[in-house]
C-alpha cells in the first residue's frame, strides 16, 4: 500500500507541475502566455535532543561548547529553506548546570548553532518545556528572541502568548499560521504566569476557528503527541489528526515518539505523525535518526488555493560528534563497519516504513 500511496504522490507531483506550466498554442507560435508561480519551501526538523554525552561531545578546550561538527552536513538543507522548523526539545540555560534524561537543560551555544543553520522557528510545546521551571522557560525564550528565532507553544508571560500562540509569518506573499500544542509535561507543574499549549480539543478548536482564512493562505499545526518508540500512529492521533483537518490545518506535523511513523501527503494536504528524532543519544534500533520533512508550498496563478510537494529526507546520527547525516551524504562518507552497518538498518527500515 505504501509503494501505491508513493506513485500517487509521485502521478499528483507531475500534476501540479504541469497545472503551473504553459506552453504556446498553434494560433500564437511565437508568444507563450504569461503564468506567475511562487514555490515556498519549508523544513521541518524532528526533536531536537541534548543529552549529556551530546554536551561532553560538544565541549571545545577553552571550555565552551560547539555544534557545528552535529549540524554540518544538514546546514545547507536549512540555510537554503524559506522557512525552517524544528522541535526544542530541551531548555537552556546560562547558569553551566546542564543536564540531559529526565530534566533537560543546555548551553546556549545551542541556540548559537540553531541561529546558525538557519533555523526560523522552534517549537516550544513539548514535554520536557518545563523541566527546569519558571526560568527555564525564561531565558529559553530569552536567548532565542536574542538570536532572532521565533517561537511558539510555550510561553512566558501573557503577552508573549498574545503575540506568538498562533505564530503568523510570511514568505513571497504566501502567508501562514503556525499553532503547537504538546499532550503534557511529564507531570510538572506549569510555573505560575507561564502558559504551555496542551492538547485540549476545545482549545485546539478555537485557536483555529480564531484564524481568519481571508488573511491566512496556509495553517500549520505542530502537535507532540503519540507513543514513544511505537512506529504507527494510534488511534488518538488519527482522532486528532482529523479533527485539525477538518478546523482547516492544511499541514500537520507530529512529534514526541522518537521514532518515525507513517506519512500521508498529496497535493492539498500533508501529515507527519512522528519526524523521529533530529539528533540525540538515543541509540537502539529506529531511534538512532529521524525525518527531515521538506513541504514546498507552491501558489500558481492558474490553480486555485496552495498545493504542495512534500520529500522526507531520512537522517541518521554518527557519532562521536553527533553529525546528523542524510542519506545524500552518508552513502559517500567514511565510517567504521559498525557504524555503516547500523546506518544502513537505519535507512532501509525507515525507507521501507515511508515507502520511499
Amino acid at each position: 500500500m505504501k509503494h501505491l500511496f508513493s506513485i500517487y504522490t509521485l502521478v499528483a507531483a507531475m500534476l501540479l507541475n504541469a497545472s503551473c506550466t504553459t506552453t504556446p498554442t498553434a494560433s500564437t507560435p511565437n508568444i507563450a502566455p504569461q503564468h506567475t508561480s511562487d514555490t515556498i519551501r519549508l523544513i521541518f526538523g524532528g526533536d531536537l535532543m541534548q543529552h549529556m554525552p551530546q554536551v561532553e561531545a560538544a565541549r571545545t578546550a577553552e571550555g565552551g561548547y560547539d555544534y557545528s561538527r552535529s549540524m554540518q552536513y544538514i546546514a545547507p538543507m536549512f540555510r537554503e529553506a524559506d522557512v525552517a522548523i524544528l522541535n526544542l526539545e530541551t531548555t537552556i540555560t546560562t547558569s553551566g548546570r546542564y543536564s540531559g534524561y529526565p530534566c533537560f537543560a543546555s548551553p546556549v551555544e545551542l541556540v548559537d548553532a540553531m541561529g546558525a543553520i538557519g533555523v526560523d522557528v522552534a517549537l516550544l510545546a513539548n514535554n520536557h518545556c518545563c523541566d527546569r521551571h519558571g526560568a527555564g522557560i525564561d531565558a529559553t525564550i530569552r536567548e532565542l528572541d536574542m538570536r532572532d528565532i521565533d517561537h511558539t507553544g510555550v510561553y512566558c508571560d501573557s503577552a508573549d502568548y498574545a503575540r506568538n500562540n498562533i505564530l503568523r509569518f510570511e514568505r513571497r506573499g504566501v502567508r501562514f499560521a503556525l499553532v503547537n500544542y504538546t499532550y503534557g509535561t511529564n507531570g510538572i507543574r506549569i510555573p505560575k504566569g507561564k502558559h504551555v499549549n496542551l492538547i485540549d480539543t476545545t482549545v485546539i478548536v478555537r485557536d483555529l476557528r480564531s484564524i481568519e482564512r481571508d488573511s491566512v493562505d496556509c495553517v500549520i499545526a505542530c502537535m507532540h503527541w503519540g507513543v514513544e518508540y511505537e512506529r504507527k500512529e494510534n488511534r488518538e492521533q488519527r482522532r486528532l489528526a482529523a479533527l485539525l483537518k477538518r478546523e482547516g490545518a492544511d499541514i500537520i506535523i507530529g512529534s514526541h515518539p522518537h521514532v518515525v511513523q507513517p506519512y500521508y501527503a498529496d497535493s492539498t494536504s500533508v501529515l507527519f505523525y512522528s519526524l523521529g528524532n533530529l539528533v540525540s543519544n538515543q541509540q537502539k534500533r529506529y531511534t538512532d535518526g529521524g525525518i527531515i520533512a521538506e513541504v514546498e508550498v507552491v501558489r500558481c496563478d492558474t490553480v486555485e488555493g496552495l498545493r504542495y510537494r512534500t520529500t522526507p529526507h531520512p537522517v541518521w546520527v554518527l557519532r562521536p560528534d553527533y553529525a546528523i547525516v542524510p542519506r545524500s551524504v552518508g552513502d559517500t562518507l567514511q565510517m567504521t563497519a559498525t557504524s555503516r552497518e547500523r546506518y544502513t538498518r537505519f535507512m532501509t527500515d525507515t525507507e521501507l516504513l515511508l515507502g520511499i
